[in-house]
């Protein structure tokens, strides 16, 4: 039976069409095949595997900051939902005593004013650098000011 593989759930057409894989990258174009035969050449094989090698850190690299990005919104949507199921449940919780309101009701105040005195740490942040591997195997390093 034929089937749409954008409908189908575990294909890659249908992770790309929803957006939950990287579709445009320079670094899946390395991935493809090429048919071409080439002359054995030592240095050729050496510089070709630390460039595989390179290409898959990268791609690693990327492929979890798209992942972060991603999934940067799911913190806040599940307290929301947490919160709305609180709401729409409430009576099924147990309910408080007086004694209880009264005391949280004290401490509330005390924490809020203590967070507010501590003064907020300070953070430097880090220059980035580009390194570029050469030809010959160096590493060329540009600092990025941003």
């Amino acid at each position: 039976m034929k089937r749409n593989p954008r409908k189908l759930k575990w294909t890659k057409a249908f992770r790309k069409s929803v957006g939950k894989e990287m579709i445009v990258d320079s670094t899946l174009t390395f991935a493809a095949r090429r048919n071409i035969p080439v002359r054995y050449n030592r240095d050729l094989v050496a510089t070709t595997l630390k460039a595989m090698e390179r290409v898959s850190a990268i791609r690693a690299k990327r492929e979890r900051v798209f992942y972060k990005n991603r999934m940067a919104g799911n913190k806040e949507r599940e307290k929301a939902a947490n919160e709305k199921l609180v709401a729409e449940n409430e009576h099924l919780l147990p309910r408080m005593r007086a004694s209880e309101k009264m005391a949280q009701m004290v401490e509330e105040p005390l924490v809020e004013k203590a967070a507010v005195e501590l003064p907020a740490p300070r953070r430097r942040e880090k220059q980035k650098v580009k390194q570029r591997l050469l030809v010959t195997g160096a590493m060329e390093q540009q600092m990025d000011v941003d």
